[in-house]
């Protein structure tokens, strides 16, 4: 056992100030009030159909069965990109319009929770596209985001090597070089909840649908479970928005048992990796015509996907197998050295699925486009899109809401476009002013705060490190690592569990920390986590 573990026998805190209302009190607000909406699944999906809609004036509930994000929406592949693929398709107004939401989330909305990533695109003999292709594509890539990241253009493999040692050279011709950006996508999707509750939304986590409430034929509500202590209660809305992903034919069929399908599934599946060198940029390999593999540096880690293959399981079965590693392993080793690559590197692995239409062809060449239909019982279904244009999903969503039949909320609700179109997240700062203050602020009695902590925190949660820093400063055990190799320290478990709704041990070593994907969760770590988690209940 680590002395930082061993070092840790009374970390507990009474809630502070302004933390969240209880599981039961949630649920009194929910059962004794009528929203306007009701959205069914925490993904980002729904995450940001309820931040726009509270906005907009409604009164809003959004409840999920599991954690916010604790499916497809914190399985990505982490970036917030433009879609360089999709210029071989001739959309290039796709891209432009994917490039502004990526610009428009890194720069205005949350710089503190994305940082950019400079990619690189090797060109190997006998590869699928000529340096001369890559090259005029990536010049037209950056030329769609008006040149923002810089201008695509074309190195030479010994410059591309000292950025990234483990760079395979071997008949390697030339690298294209252009820019996206990258992020945390669980603490992405929790800083938008934040937003949607500062906004107005009711919201809870773990709390299952059962079944749906009908008024006169029509969708009115939900019956739920609480999974954490199985109270059962029910909410009523005048609409009902089933934003459950993999799920949304599921509770489509609760709604209609004759519901026919109307998506189909594709796994996408990653592997985190200790690095074994310095990695300053990103590769992103041309596998085939279309597809591309990526060796992304993220979280002081390297992730390596992904796969993109029809599923037609239970989504709540998704995990990886022997042939996803087996796949990624093969189609990173075309442009990483075989050390960076060995199996004893391998410190997790996650699956997720895409929520893609129904419809002839195969995943890979299928449109990652959002689809909102409206059911027999009124409750209207969202499903697919992409991470990187979350909040024009959300606006979407509000526009077809102010267009149904009847306008049934059209009254209550202010339009899209007399809201602000770039409302930050919060926690909204630069991350190297907020790593600066944390250092000099802990420059007194109490021992400094890490370089890499401050940093950390800074990228993570913004001007909201300051909250965790206090907790730390007012108790010092608090203050200490979770783990000697993990960056965070206890006070951000205190916090995830009294401000970000946490509620198991992997909402937050998965999701609101980055243990798990480290391979730091241990028993000892899980078991501390469990416990400071059970005082609150307590």
């Amino acid at each position: 056992m680590s002395t930082a573990l061993q070092s840790v026998p009374a970390l507990g805190t009474h809630p502070a100030d302004g933390s969240l209302p209880s599981r039961a009190e949630t649920r009194d607000q929910l059962s004794k009030a009528t929203y306007d909406l009701l959205v069914i699944g925490g993904g980002i999906l729904g995450i940001s159909t309820a931040w726009h809609a509270s906005q907009s004036g409604l009164r809003v509930a959004l409840v999920d069965a599991g954690d916010f994000a604790g499916a497809t929406s914190s399985a990505s592949s982490k970036l917030l990109h433009g879609g360089l693929r999709y210029l071989q398709t001739g959309a290039v107004k796709l891209v432009a319009e994917n490039h502004f939401e990526r610009r428009a989330v890194s720069r205005e909305v949350a710089p503190h929770l994305a940082n950019p990533l400079t990619f690189y695109l090797p060109v190997y003999k006998g590869g699928p596209h000529s340096a001369a292709k890559l090259g005029a594509g990536v010049f037209a890539y950056s030329a769609l985001s008006a040149f923002g990241d810089g201008v695509g253009h074309v190195i030479s493999p010994a410059k591309a090597q000292r950025d990234v040692p483990e760079l395979r050279t071997d008949n390697l011709k030339a690298v294209a070089v252009y820019g996206d950006d990258q992020m945390n996508d669980a603490r992405m999707a929790l800083m938008t909840v934040r937003a949607a509750v500062q906004a107005g939304a009711t919201v809870l986590n773990h709390a299952a649908v059962t079944g749906l409430r009908f008024t006169g034929g029509r969708v009115t509500g939900a019956d739920l479970r609480d999974a954490v202590d199985g109270t059962e209660f029910g909410v009523n809305a005048r609409l009902v928005l089933n934003a459950t992903g993999p799920w949304v034919d599921h509770l489509r069929k609760l709604e209609d048992p004759a519901a026919a399908p109307s998506i189909r599934l594709s796994k996408g599946a990653h592997l985190v990796l200790r690095r074994t060198a310095p990695w300053n940029a990103a590769l992103a390999t041309p596998i085939d015509k279309y597809r591309i593999t990526f060796a992304l540096p993220w979280e002081d880690m390297l992730l390596l996907g992904t796969t993109d293959e029809e599923y037609e399981g239970d989504p709540a079965d998704v995990a990886v197998n022997e042939k996803d590693v087996e796949q990624i392993l093969h189609e990173a080793a075309f442009s990483v050295r075989d050390q960076q690559l060995s199996r004893d590197l391998i410190t997790y692995s996650f699956a997720g699925l895409r929520v893609l239409p129904g419809g002839p062809g195969g995943t890979s060449t299928a449109k990652r486009e959002t689809v909102v239909t409206e059911g027999s019982g009124g409750m209207l279904s969202v499903a697919g899109g992409k991470w990187t244009t979350f909040r024009h999903i959300g606006r979407t969503v509000m526009k077809k809401l102010a267009e149904l039949p009847g306008h049934p909320l059209a009254d209550d609700m202010q339009p899209m476009g007399s809201l602000p179109r770039k409302l930050p997240l919060p926690g909204i700062a630069s991350p190297d002013a907020v790593t600066h203050r944390l250092l000099v602020d802990g420059a007194g009695p109490q021992p400094q705060m890490a370089p890499e902590t401050a940093r950390h925190l800074a990228t993570h949660y913004g001007s909201l490190a300051f909250d965790i820093a206090r907790l730390a400063n007012e108790n010092p055990d608090l203050a200490q690592r979770i783990h000697p190799d993990a960056p965070e320290i206890w006070a951000q478990v205190v916090y995830a569990r009294d401000h970000e709704w946490a509620e198991t041990e992997d909402d937050v070593l998965r999701r609101r920390t980055t243990l798990t994907i480290r391979g730091l969760d241990t028993e000892e770590v899980r078991r501390r986590v469990g416990e400071l988690l059970a005082e609150r209940r307590g």
